[in-house]
């Protein structure tokens, strides 16, 4: 399992000590963040604090936008050295174009799904795309409670990207623990986001390792 901590459960006073312990531990990417406070109910960072992250970041940055209109900072989440890009569908009206335009700028395009989103809708795209992400929260806040429907989505999703020939991979975010790392795996998913299971550990560094050995 590739673990991508994510940074905004991290101690914001000591940033760089906890990116360099993501950078020392067996995370395979470092998930970002970014709310609006208009697509969901809170307000996080933006990208001068990744732009300084990614400068003794040396693990990938796969920046998830739960904004309004994400397809007006692609360039700015290119010049904060982002690998993956993530748009939400629900916050997409011409979700092929951007799509495209993340990839033209020279990033992977990934796209979200709310909880409540079904994966069909994801048929006519998902050979664009590199990532899929299922939201197993409501996305706005961390430390939520798994929502175990989202294990269905993953079954279902694994099926599309067989069916499509799509290299996709599965991101999981939200409520990943010791606990539910080994049903998202058993359920197909290849990537799961992990925050306050890492952050608020004793040891997040053996944290990060126990949810990459499933």
């Amino acid at each position: 399992m590739i673990v991508a901590p994510s940074i905004l459960s991290a101690d914001f006073l000591h940033l760089g000590r906890d990116v360099e312990m993501v950078n020392e531990s067996e995370a395979g990417l470092i998930h970002l963040d970014v709310m609006d406070g208009v697509f969901v109910p809170n307000i996080s960072f933006g990208f001068p604090v990744i732009k300084s992250i990614s400068k003794i970041a040396r693990k990938p940055l796969d920046v998830h936008l739960m904004i309004v209109e994400p397809q007006k900072y692609i360039s700015q989440v290119r010049d904060c050295g982002a690998e993956y890009m993530n748009v939400h569908l629900e916050a997409c009206t011409h979700l092929h174009r951007t799509v495209e335009a993340i990839r033209a700028a020279g990033m992977k395009p990934a796209v979200t799904l709310n909880p409540a989103t079904p994966v069909s809708l994801l048929e006519d795209i998902i050979g664009d795309l590199d990532m899929v992400l299922l939201m197993s929260v409501n996305p706005g806040f961390g430390g939520q409670k798994f929502i175990n429907h989202v294990l269905l989505k993953i079954v279902k999703l694994r099926k599309l990207i067989a069916e499509s020939g799509s290299d996709a991979f599965i991101e999981v975010d939200g409520g990943i623990n010791l606990d539910t790392v080994p049903l998202v795996a058993d359920a197909g998913a290849d990537i799961v986001v992990a925050g306050s299971a890492v952050f608020g550990s004793d040891n997040p560094r053996e944290t990060i390792a126990r949810l990459a050995s499933f």
